[in-house]
C-alpha cells in the first residue's frame, strides 16, 4: 500500500512533466505507424509535392486543434465570451496564447519525428523544381527526372540505382538535420519561456507549491460538493414529481455567481486569492464585486489556476 501511495505521489508531483512525455511518445508512434503501414509514396513529379507535405503537416494540424479541444482553458476562455461582450480582450489573447503554446507539443513532435524518419520530407522534397535544381547541379544529366523516382527506388540500370541512392542519402541527410534543428529551437524556447516567467514570477517557489495544492485541494472538495448538491436537488425534484406535491425551497449560486468564478484568474499584489471561487468568496463578504480591476494582471507562471476544473487536479 505504501509503495502505491508513492507511485500516486510521484504521478501528482510530475503529472505535468508525465502528461507532456505520454502525449510525446503516443504521438512518436503513431508517426511511426503511419510511416510503415499507410505512407506510400507515389513517385510521381506532380504528386510527390503534396503528398509529402499533406503526411508531413495535416496530422500535426489535427493533433493541434485537439489541443485546443482537450484544454479546460480553452473552455474557460471560451464558455459564455459572447455574452460577456468585449471587456477581457488582452487577458484573453494571453490565454489563448498560453493555450496555443501548450497545444502545440504534439505536432510538434509528429513533424520532429517524421524529419527524424525522413520519409515524408523525403517525398515531398523529390517533387520540388526548387531542390531539384540545388540537389543535381554537377550531377548526371538523367539527374532531374530520376529524383521523383527515389523514395520507390525501382530502379534497374546499376548507374541509375546508384544515382537514386546518392539522392536518396541527401534527402534523408537535410530531413534529419531538420528534425534536430527543430527540436533543439523548441528546447531552447521552452527553457528562455519557462525561466523569463519564472524569473517575472510574483511569488516565490514554495508558495506556487502551496498554490498548486491548494487548487487540487478545491477542486476535489468542488466536485465533491457539487456532485452531492446536485443529486439532493435532483431526488427532491423527481420526489416532487411522483408525488405531485411543491418542493422545498433549495440555495444554489445564482448564474452570475457560476459566471464570477467560471472567469479568467487575474493576480493582484494588494488582494492574495488563490483561485476565481477564493476571491468571490470573500468578496462576497465585503459586499464587492469579485470581477477583475485595472490593477488585475495575467500573470503567466500562475496558468495552472485556470487550467485545473472539476474534472482535473492541478499540476505539482
Amino acid at each position: 500500500m505504501e509503495k502505491f501511495r508513492e507511485v500516486l505521489d510521484l504521478h501528482l508531483k510530475h503529472r505535468s512533466a508525465l502528461g507532456y512525455g505520454l502525449v510525446s511518445l503516443l504521438t512518436a508512434g503513431g508517426e511511426r505507424i503511419f510511416s510503415t503501414a499507410v505512407f506510400r509514396c507515389p513517385c510521381s513529379a506532380a504528386w510527390n509535392l503534396p503528398y509529402g507535405l499533406v503526411f508531413l503537416l495535416v496530422p500535426a494540424l489535427a493533433l493541434f486543434l485537439l489541443g485546443y479541444v482537450l484544454s479546460a482553458r480553452t473552455w474557460r476562455l471560451l464558455t459564455g465570451c459572447c455574452a460577456r461582450g468585449r471587456g477581457a480582450g488582452l487577458r484573453g489573447a494571453l490565454v489563448f496564447a498560453q493555450i496555443s503554446a501548450t497545444a502545440a507539443v504534439a505536432p510538434l513532435t509528429w513533424v520532429a519525428v517524421a524529419l527524424l524518419g525522413g520519409a515524408f520530407y523525403e517525398c515531398a522534397a523529390s517533387g520540388s523544381e526548387v531542390l531539384a535544381r540545388h540537389l543535381c547541379q554537377g550531377r548526371d544529366p538523367r539527374c532531374a527526372a530520376q529524383l521523383p523516382l527515389v523514395p520507390c527506388q525501382q530502379a534497374q540500370a546499376p548507374d541509375v540505382k546508384e544515382l537514386q541512392k546518392e539522392l536518396q542519402k541527401e534527402l534523408t541527410a537535410h530531413s534529419q538535420v531538420l528534425g534536430w534543428v527543430l527540436i533543439a529551437v523548441v528546447i531552447i524556447l521552452l527553457l528562455i519561456f519557462t525561466s523569463i516567467s519564472r524569473c517575472l514570477s510574483p511569488v516565490s517557489y514554495l508558495h506556487l507549491k502551496f498554490w498548486k495544492i491548494y487548487l487540487q485541494q478545491e477542486q476535489q472538495i468542488l466536485k465533491s460538493q457539487a456532485t452531492e448538491h446536485a443529486t439532493q436537488l435532483a431526488k427532491e425534484n423527481v420526489k416532487c414529481f411522483f408525488e405531485c406535491s411543491q418542493p422545498q425551497e433549495y440555495s444554489t449560486p445564482s448564474i452570475k455567481a457560476w459566471q464570477q468564478i467560471s472567469s479568467l484568474y487575474t493576480f493582484n499584489t494588494k488582494e492574495q486569492y488563490y483561485s476565481t471561487l477564493h476571491k468571490y468568496v470573500n468578496k462576497k463578504q465585503k459586499n464587492q464585486c469579485s470581477t477583475s480591476s485595472e490593477e488585475d494582471a495575467m500573470v503567466p507562471v500562475l496558468g495552472f489556476v485556470d487550467s485545473s476544473d472539476m474534472n482535473s487536479t492541478a499540476d505539482l
